[in-house]
Protein backbone atom coordinates (compact mmCIF):
# COMPACT_ATOMS: atom_id res chain seq x y z
CA UNK A 1 0.00 0.00 0.00
CA UNK A 2 1.79 3.24 -0.72
CA UNK A 3 0.74 5.92 1.74
CA UNK A 4 3.52 8.83 0.19
CA UNK A 5 5.06 9.58 -2.51
CA UNK A 6 8.05 12.50 -3.23
CA UNK A 7 10.24 13.82 -6.01
CA UNK A 8 13.99 14.67 -5.96
CA UNK A 9 14.69 18.64 -6.32
CA UNK A 10 16.22 17.19 -9.61
CA UNK A 11 13.23 15.46 -10.79
CA UNK A 12 15.82 12.12 -11.50
CA UNK A 13 14.42 10.21 -8.33
CA UNK A 14 10.69 8.81 -7.03
CA UNK A 15 10.23 8.21 -3.56
CA UNK A 16 7.66 6.06 -2.16
CA UNK A 17 6.98 5.27 1.19
CA UNK A 18 5.02 1.80 1.99
CA UNK A 19 3.11 0.02 4.19
CA UNK A 20 5.42 -2.55 4.70
CA UNK A 21 7.86 -0.12 6.29
CA UNK A 22 10.41 0.46 3.48
CA UNK A 23 10.74 3.49 1.75
CA UNK A 24 11.98 3.03 -2.06
CA UNK A 25 14.00 5.50 -4.17
CA UNK A 26 13.39 4.32 -7.89
CA UNK A 27 14.53 6.14 -10.91
CA UNK A 28 12.01 8.27 -12.31
CA UNK A 29 12.66 7.37 -16.04
CA UNK A 30 12.58 3.96 -14.97
CA UNK A 31 10.66 2.90 -12.11
CA UNK A 32 11.15 -0.22 -12.09
CA UNK A 33 14.75 0.72 -11.51
CA UNK A 34 15.51 1.18 -7.98
CA UNK A 35 18.78 2.82 -6.65
CA UNK A 36 18.39 2.01 -2.88
CA UNK A 37 16.25 1.23 0.21
CA UNK A 38 15.77 3.40 3.09
CA UNK A 39 15.42 0.75 5.96
CA UNK A 40 15.01 1.00 9.61
CA UNK A 41 11.42 1.54 10.60
CA UNK A 42 9.11 -0.37 12.17
CA UNK A 43 6.06 0.32 10.95
CA UNK A 44 4.08 1.84 8.33
CA UNK A 45 5.93 4.91 6.69
CA UNK A 46 3.55 7.44 7.08
CA UNK A 47 5.03 10.54 5.30
CA UNK A 48 8.43 11.08 3.66
CA UNK A 49 9.53 14.94 2.77
CA UNK A 50 12.90 15.39 0.64
CA UNK A 51 14.41 18.90 2.52
CA UNK A 52 14.11 22.29 0.91
CA UNK A 53 17.35 23.63 0.33
CA UNK A 54 18.96 20.53 1.08
CA UNK A 55 17.97 17.94 -1.87
CA UNK A 56 20.36 15.47 -0.09
CA UNK A 57 18.14 14.78 2.79
CA UNK A 58 15.12 13.06 3.29
CA UNK A 59 13.19 13.24 6.29
CA UNK A 60 10.46 10.37 7.36
CA UNK A 61 8.04 9.62 9.69
CA UNK A 62 6.16 6.11 11.01
CA UNK A 63 4.02 4.63 13.01
CA UNK A 64 6.76 3.28 15.03
CA UNK A 65 6.76 6.88 16.50
CA UNK A 66 9.80 8.17 14.90
CA UNK A 67 11.54 10.92 12.90
CA UNK A 68 14.20 9.85 11.08
CA UNK A 69 16.98 12.00 8.78
CA UNK A 70 18.45 9.76 5.91
CA UNK A 71 21.09 10.35 2.82
CA UNK A 72 18.45 8.88 0.75
CA UNK A 73 19.85 8.16 -2.27
CA UNK A 74 22.53 5.65 -0.71
CA UNK A 75 19.91 4.66 2.09
CA UNK A 76 22.13 5.70 4.97
CA UNK A 77 20.13 6.98 8.36
CA UNK A 78 21.65 9.80 10.02
CA UNK A 79 19.94 10.34 12.72
CA UNK A 80 16.03 8.71 14.50
CA UNK A 81 14.20 10.53 17.25
CA UNK A 82 11.47 8.44 19.37
CA UNK A 83 8.69 10.93 19.55
CA UNK A 84 6.82 9.25 22.03
CA UNK A 85 9.42 9.93 24.71
CA UNK A 86 8.94 13.80 23.80
CA UNK A 87 5.34 14.01 25.22
CA UNK A 88 5.09 16.33 28.12
CA UNK A 89 4.35 14.87 30.27
CA UNK A 90 5.57 11.61 29.90
CA UNK A 91 2.59 9.49 28.71
CA UNK A 92 1.92 5.98 30.90
CA UNK A 93 3.29 2.75 29.28
CA UNK A 94 0.30 1.65 26.94
CA UNK A 95 -0.50 4.78 26.12
CA UNK A 96 -1.81 4.19 22.12
CA UNK A 97 0.46 4.37 18.86
CA UNK A 98 0.30 7.96 16.96
CA UNK A 99 2.03 8.44 13.74
CA UNK A 100 3.20 11.78 12.17
CA UNK A 101 0.34 12.63 9.27
CA UNK A 102 1.83 15.58 8.42
CA UNK A 103 6.09 17.18 7.90
CA UNK A 104 6.44 20.62 6.93
CA UNK A 105 9.82 22.46 7.18
CA UNK A 106 10.67 26.68 6.90
CA UNK A 107 13.98 27.37 5.18
CA UNK A 108 14.13 30.62 6.82
CA UNK A 109 14.41 29.25 10.29
CA UNK A 110 15.41 25.81 9.20
CA UNK A 111 12.58 24.25 11.26
CA UNK A 112 10.86 20.93 10.96
CA UNK A 113 7.40 20.58 12.28
CA UNK A 114 5.34 17.58 13.03
CA UNK A 115 1.43 17.14 12.98
CA UNK A 116 0.23 13.66 14.78
CA UNK A 117 -2.98 12.07 14.14
CA UNK A 118 -4.32 11.93 17.38
CA UNK A 119 -2.70 14.00 19.44
CA UNK A 120 -3.34 17.87 19.88
CA UNK A 121 0.42 18.94 19.59
CA UNK A 122 2.83 20.55 16.82
CA UNK A 123 6.44 19.05 17.41
CA UNK A 124 9.23 21.76 16.17
CA UNK A 125 12.66 20.87 15.28
CA UNK A 126 15.70 22.32 14.24
CA UNK A 127 17.48 20.96 11.19
CA UNK A 128 21.03 21.10 11.82
CA UNK A 129 22.29 19.73 8.03
CA UNK A 130 25.88 20.23 9.03
CA UNK A 131 25.63 18.12 11.58
CA UNK A 132 23.23 15.78 10.07
CA UNK A 133 20.83 15.75 13.09
CA UNK A 134 17.95 17.12 14.40
CA UNK A 135 17.31 19.14 17.60
CA UNK A 136 14.10 19.04 19.62
CA UNK A 137 13.01 22.67 20.02
CA UNK A 138 9.28 22.47 21.55
CA UNK A 139 6.55 20.67 21.48
CA UNK A 140 3.55 23.22 20.68
CA UNK A 141 0.05 22.54 22.55
CA UNK A 142 -3.63 22.73 21.26
CA UNK A 143 -6.88 22.76 23.04
CA UNK A 144 -8.39 21.37 19.94
CA UNK A 145 -7.87 18.61 17.24
CA UNK A 146 -5.16 20.01 14.70
CA UNK A 147 -6.17 19.01 11.27
CA UNK A 148 -3.60 20.80 9.52
CA UNK A 149 -0.32 22.95 9.25
CA UNK A 150 1.40 24.83 6.96
CA UNK A 151 4.35 27.02 7.21
CA UNK A 152 4.41 30.93 5.05
CA UNK A 153 7.73 31.78 4.80
CA UNK A 154 7.29 35.15 5.55
CA UNK A 155 4.62 34.79 8.68
CA UNK A 156 5.75 32.08 10.69
CA UNK A 157 3.05 28.57 11.23
CA UNK A 158 0.16 28.39 10.48
CA UNK A 159 -2.40 26.02 12.71
CA UNK A 160 -5.93 24.54 11.25
CA UNK A 161 -8.22 23.31 14.37
CA UNK A 162 -11.29 22.05 14.98
CA UNK A 163 -12.68 25.25 16.47
CA UNK A 164 -14.93 26.96 14.90
CA UNK A 165 -14.64 30.56 17.01
CA UNK A 166 -10.79 30.64 15.66
CA UNK A 167 -9.61 27.72 13.13
CA UNK A 168 -6.97 29.43 12.10
CA UNK A 169 -4.15 30.26 14.76
CA UNK A 170 -0.38 31.82 13.76
CA UNK A 171 2.64 31.06 15.49
CA UNK A 172 5.89 32.41 15.52
CA UNK A 173 9.52 32.20 17.34
CA UNK A 174 10.32 34.92 19.98
CA UNK A 175 13.01 34.95 22.29
CA UNK A 176 13.88 31.55 21.72
CA UNK A 177 10.38 30.06 22.13
CA UNK A 178 7.48 29.66 19.89
CA UNK A 179 4.52 31.83 20.94
CA UNK A 180 0.90 32.46 19.17
CA UNK A 181 0.42 35.81 17.34
CA UNK A 182 -2.51 37.94 18.33
CA UNK A 183 -5.06 38.22 15.37
CA UNK A 184 -4.19 40.38 12.85
CA UNK A 185 -6.72 41.78 9.66
CA UNK A 186 -5.08 39.02 7.58
CA UNK A 187 -6.00 36.12 10.20
CA UNK A 188 -9.08 37.50 10.83
CA UNK A 189 -9.92 37.21 7.14
CA UNK A 190 -8.84 34.11 6.40
CA UNK A 191 -10.67 33.28 9.76
CA UNK A 192 -13.84 34.93 8.01
CA UNK A 193 -13.58 32.59 4.99
CA UNK A 194 -13.19 29.24 7.06
CA UNK A 195 -16.15 30.01 9.30
CA UNK A 196 -18.35 30.56 6.32
CA UNK A 197 -17.65 27.01 5.02
CA UNK A 198 -17.57 24.86 8.14
CA UNK A 199 -19.82 22.32 7.82
CA UNK A 200 -18.22 21.33 4.91
CA UNK A 201 -14.53 21.73 6.40
CA UNK A 202 -15.77 19.90 9.50
CA UNK A 203 -17.49 17.26 7.55
CA UNK A 204 -14.07 16.39 5.15
CA UNK A 205 -12.33 16.11 8.31
CA UNK A 206 -14.34 13.93 10.23
CA UNK A 207 -13.71 11.43 7.23
CA UNK A 208 -10.51 10.71 7.70
CA UNK A 209 -10.19 8.27 10.34
CA UNK A 210 -6.16 8.47 10.30
CA UNK A 211 -3.81 5.61 10.41
CA UNK A 212 -5.48 3.29 12.75
CA UNK A 213 -6.15 0.57 10.66
CA UNK A 214 -2.41 0.12 9.07
CA UNK A 215 -0.37 -1.31 12.32
CA UNK A 216 0.01 -4.71 13.14
CA UNK A 217 -2.06 -7.04 14.64
CA UNK A 218 -0.02 -8.41 17.91
CA UNK A 219 -0.74 -11.39 19.89
CA UNK A 220 0.10 -12.41 23.57
CA UNK A 221 1.28 -15.62 22.30
CA UNK A 222 2.41 -17.55 25.79
CA UNK A 223 -1.38 -16.61 26.65
CA UNK A 224 -2.93 -17.82 23.50
CA UNK A 225 -0.70 -21.23 24.40
CA UNK A 226 -1.78 -21.59 27.76
CA UNK A 227 -5.45 -20.91 26.92
CA UNK A 228 -5.51 -23.12 24.00
CA UNK A 229 -3.54 -26.15 26.30
CA UNK A 230 -5.91 -25.91 29.51
CA UNK A 231 -9.09 -26.32 26.66
CA UNK A 232 -7.29 -29.33 25.55
CA UNK A 233 -6.68 -31.00 28.37
CA UNK A 234 -10.46 -30.62 29.10
CA UNK A 235 -11.19 -32.01 26.22
CA UNK A 236 -9.16 -35.07 26.52
CA UNK A 237 -10.30 -35.20 30.01
CA UNK A 238 -13.67 -35.21 29.24
CA UNK A 239 -13.41 -38.12 26.08
CA UNK A 240 -11.49 -40.24 29.03
CA UNK A 241 -14.46 -40.23 31.15
CA UNK A 242 -16.85 -41.10 28.69
CA UNK A 243 -15.04 -44.12 27.30
CA UNK A 244 -14.61 -45.17 30.15
CA UNK A 245 -16.85 -48.60 31.41
CA UNK A 246 -19.14 -48.23 34.68
CA UNK A 247 -17.55 -50.10 37.31
CA UNK A 248 -18.84 -53.82 38.35
CA UNK A 249 -21.70 -53.75 41.10
CA UNK A 250 -20.47 -55.60 44.36
CA UNK A 251 -21.60 -60.00 44.33
CA UNK A 252 -21.56 -59.79 40.15
CA UNK A 253 -19.98 -63.02 38.51
CA UNK A 254 -17.42 -63.31 36.41
CA UNK A 255 -18.54 -63.58 32.33
CA UNK A 256 -17.26 -67.09 30.65
CA UNK A 257 -15.46 -67.51 28.08
CA UNK A 258 -16.60 -67.59 24.81
CA UNK A 259 -16.76 -70.94 23.67
CA UNK A 260 -16.85 -72.66 27.24
CA UNK A 261 -20.50 -73.37 28.48
CA UNK A 262 -21.05 -72.73 32.24
CA UNK A 263 -20.46 -75.87 34.27
CA UNK A 264 -23.75 -77.95 35.69
CA UNK A 265 -23.97 -78.35 39.13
Amino acid sequence: MLLDVALSPDDRFVLTADRDEKIRVSWAEAPHCIESFCLGHTEFVSRILVVPGHPELLLSSSGDCTLRLWEYKNGRQLYCCDLASLQEPAEPQGHKRFAVSRIVFWSQESCVALLCDCLPVVFVFHLSACRQQLVFKQQLKFPHHVWDIAFEEAQGLWVLQDCREAPLALWRPAGGQWQPVPDSAVSQRLCGYLQGSWAVLEGSATVDDGFCGLYKATFDNMSSYLKKKEERLHQQQEKKRQRSPPLAAPGRTKKTRPGRAALGC
